[in-house]
């Protein structure tokens, strides 16, 4: 099949309007120029009579309506950021008119070097949304310009013909495949054809190092791989993985492990290499023995009987009914201190924070894990215990859980109508106001046999969000059958509370004129971490016979 595709017209006659943005499983066709991300899977994208290879860390773009299949191997699990967006183009004239054909000249697959910025990028226009907020979605859609720039720069530099970034692209495969032998950045560029100024300058944006940097790093890389399965002598392993000198790759290796080969090859006979949220390849302990965790999930591991934890920052349990179980654990505040956190001596940290700067400088102290918080209680347990060796446990907790839980709600199938909605609101830092999406309280009201999501809040969940603001004079939008109000501890928070419930607005509420409003304490019950949706399931039915 044949498809047009004109001449690039110049970026500044074009105007690029974000449409949606999400992360899905099944990505699919859209009227819009759609650009898709894929973090987890493995297979093929099939699109105009292609077959493209898809792995994770590949970025594709395809212009509006363009039919698309992705096939999937070995069963793996697909995960991708789709993100829709229109383009107007601006004539000579300043007429604006939609620009509906490819951009990039026609290019479907696109470079995007380091993928783990690309998936900050995404991240951050996915999260930064609220569709109710005028000042939110003016933010997001500068995200959005942010991450095209990101990749424009890339794949259409003013100063860089496409070709010759493609050129360098191929040099580096050449580079992943011939890293044993001897090569200079001068040789390098001959093989791309490209001025070694401008390879070099080309080589940092697509991989955030410089070529001899890239060389290295690859050798340690390999180099590790060999020190903990082969018993190969050190100037063997040197000399496999393209080092001349033993002295030069015994300094090397120190100077970007923290260890010496020897140290290294000791040290991970008892380590692991696994993958965190934002796309981070560790090497972990497999039995740590220091751990600190920060983020508000922190009784996660309690559940799962982790020993050895060190720190946390667990203020917001102060008055909660755990304090009494992490009296032995040092509160880590936010923002961390580092020089605090260097003398804990952790062998692990765990930071349920996507922020590339904070975990840049934790990873130096220890092996550093992002984990992602706002996940399903499933999703973190199981992720969890893979880290730590807790398997068993978090598929025991689960299964119980789930037991219970399925029990409790058949046990209220009496009180609650089928199919009923349900939503949870707080205000938060002053007067602002929230809806809580996949995190807190509502994490433990959306059940198969409990409440369901109204449209709105399902466009919340779907999305992916813990919360979002919202404004007052929207609240209506994502008001369920039934509410549920948390009580911050700020006073300035508590009031806007109070003021909301005088106010019409609220009275106008059918759940309010239906007495169906439960107010609840935020610092005891708003949070999905795994022991308090296990007192929810004791709580519950005791709020629900009591409301407003």
């Amino acid at each position: 099949m044949l498809y047009f595709i004109p001449p690039h017209p110049p970026l500044g006659s074009l105007h690029f309007q974000l449409c949606k943005a999400e992360r899905t499983a099944s990505p699919s066709a859209t009227p819009f120029h759609t650009l898709l991300f894929f973090t987890k899977g493995y297979g093929s994208l099939h699109v105009h009579n292609q077959k493209i290879s898809l792995l994770a860390g590949k970025c594709f773009l395809l212009s509006p309506s363009t039919p698309f299949t992705i096939e999937s191997l070995y069963d793996s699990a697909i995960d991708c950021f789709q993100i829709s967006f229109t383009v107007i183009q601006f004539d000579t004239d300043n007429k604006p008119s939609p620009y509906p054909y490819a951009l990039l000249d026609g290019r479907i697959e696109l470079s995007a070097h380091p993928p783990a910025q690309l998936f900050r990028l995404c991240d951050a226009v996915l999260l930064g949304s609220s569709p109710s907020s005028e000042m939110h979605s003016f933010w997001q859609q500068l995200r959005f310009q942010q991450l095209l720039g990101f990749l424009l720069e890339q794949n259409l530099s003013p100063d860089l013909i496409p070709s010759n970034s493609k050129e360098v692209e191929n040099s580096i495969r050449y580079i992943q495949q011939n890293y044993q032998e001897n090569m200079t950045v001068k040789q390098l560029a001959q093989l791309a054809n490209v001025p070694a100024w401008q390879y070099t300058l080309l080589f940092r944006q697509l991989t955030g190092k410089k070529p001899l940097e890239y060389l290295t790093a690859l050798r340690i890389h390999h180099a590790k791989k060999l020190l903990k399965s082969s018993n190969d002598s050190l100037r063997d392993i040197a000399s496999q993985v393209g080092f001349s000198d033993e002295y030069y790759f015994n300094r090397r290796f120190r100077k970007t492990t923290g260890y010496t080969p020897r140290e290294y090859s000791r040290l991970t006979q008892r380590m692991e290499l696994v993958q965190d949220w934002t796309g981070h390849e560790v090497e972990i302990p497999l039995q740590p023995q220091r751990i600190i965790y920060i983020g508000e999930t922190f009784n996660d591991l309690l559940a799962l009987h982790v020993e050895n934890i060190i720190g946390g920052n667990f203020t917001w349990m102060e008055r909660t009914i755990y304090r009494d179980r992490v009296r032995h654990v040092q509160d880590i505040a936010f923002p961390v201190d580092y020089d605090h956190l260097t003398t804990m001596k952790p062998d692990l940290i765990i930071f349920a924070n996507a922020e590339e700067d904070n975990y840049k400088q934790m990873s130096r102290i220890a092996p550093t894990l992002t984990f992602n918080s706002f996940a399903s209680l499933e999703e973190r347990l199981h992720t969890l215990g893979d880290w730590l060796g807790k398997k068993n446990e978090a598929r025991e907790w689960l299964r119980k859980y789930n037991t219970n839980a399925t029990t409790m709600w058949n046990q209220l199938r009496s009180e609650l109508v089928p199919g009923e909605t349900a939503s949870v609101f707080i205000h938060e830092h002053g007067g602002r106001l929230f809806v809580m999406g996949t995190s807190g309280l509502s994490s433990a009201l959306y059940h198969p046999n409990g409440f369901s999501p109204v449209d709105k809040m399902q466009e919340v969940l779907q999305a992916g969000y813990g919360f979002i603001e919202i404004q007052e004079e929207d609240i209506h939008l994502y008001a369920g059958d039934r509410i549920f109000m948390l009580l911050s501890e700020d006073p300035e928070s508590r009031q806007a509370t109070a003021a909301l419930l005088q106010s019409e607005r609220w009275h106008s509420l059918p759940a309010v004129q239906n007495g169906y409003v439960y107010f609840v304490e935020a610092q005891k019950w708003n949070c999905g971490a795994a022991l308090t949706r296990e007192r929810l399931l004791h709580m519950l039915p005791l709020l629900l016979s009591h409301s407003s």
